[in-house]
């Protein structure tokens, strides 16, 4: 199934989308894409409607972010052989675990609009990971069993604010609308094999990234189980997996986002994203 949620900011309603491209609502079915809808037997119950008989909502609404009231906003550092060349940093060891503030969440197409102060803005395009039954200190053979389904993460970075700035990177990787998600959640059953997706980013038709899943340095079910050995994870929550190299940071001279730039972005399917780069509001 290919879930989505529709409609304005803070009025988001739940769907999926048909066979024939179409968005059907999900109203009266479920209250929202998020939480418990995601468990194993909430997704199970969904399977068992049959999309002909649920109304088609009409073309061009606007696409929020696939899941909504996200508990956690989980990142994965560096997890790109490439990338961690690009950077000039060691292969790490171990996955480097950040967060992202939950109110940088917007939707896929939603524009990107600066922080006041930007310098280093810059693009990453990620697989995300969805967690469905909630999970706690999970071996590596049972994360899947955890895990609703997927979708595109753009986790826009500030690095100004990430590197310059002292203390953590959350600083950079936080302000509202620096984390597009979607267009929609494709779950687990329609991505039998995660560590084999294309995934690629454009900047004004400029293709700057372009790799493979299969290019991670740990894998998805490597990443549910670690994350769950330092904190719970719960329904809705996500967990960005990580960029290839040709993010703006790795050029030489580097390359920033700037105001008028159009990005679009996309992993093997799960659809397409395209943000709109807007300057920081007085």
């Amino acid at each position: 199934m290919k879930l989505i949620r529709y409609g304005p900011p803070g009025d988001e309603r739940p769907g999926l989308i048909d066979s024939g491209g179409r968005i059907r609502s999900l109203e009266g079915v479920l209250d929202d894409i998020g939480g418990e809808s995601l468990l194993p037997a909430s997704l199970e119950r969904l399977r068992t409607f049959n999309p002909s008989d649920l109304s088609v909502v009409e073309e061009g609404v606007r696409l929020g972010a696939c899941v909504g009231n996200v508990g956690k906003f989980v990142c994965v550092g560096l997890n790109y052989l490439d990338h961690a060349d690009e950077t000039g940093v060691a292969v790490p060891e171990e996955p480097i675990l950040f967060m992202k503030a939950t109110s940088a969440i917007s939707g896929p197409n939603d524009d990107v609009v600066l922080p006041r102060g930007a310098a280093k803005a810059d693009w990453e395009v990620e697989l995300g990971v969805v967690i469905g039954a909630p999970a706690k200190y999970v071996n590596e053979d049972m994360a899947r069993q955890h895990i609703a389904g997927f979708c595109i993460v753009n986790d826009i970075s500030e690095r100004a604010f990430q590197m310059e700035h002292g203390g953590q990177w959350v600083k950079g990787k936080s302000f509202d609308t620096s984390g597009p998600i979607g267009p929609w959640m494709v779950t687990t059953d329609e991505i039998p094999e995660p560590q084999d997706l294309k995934l690629w980013l454009e900047v004004d038709g400029y293709r700057h990234q372009e790799s493979s899943t299969s290019s991670m340095i740990f894998g998805v079910d490597t990443i549910v189980s670690y994350v769950s050995q330092f904190m719970s994870l719960q329904s809705g929550d996500i967990i960005a997996t990580g960029t290839p190299s040709g993010v703006g940071y790795g050029y030489d001279p580097q390359i920033w986002l700037q105001p008028g730039n159009v990005m679009r972005l996309g992993v093997e399917g799960l659809g397409v994203q395209r943000q709109q780069v807007l300057g920081a509001p007085h």
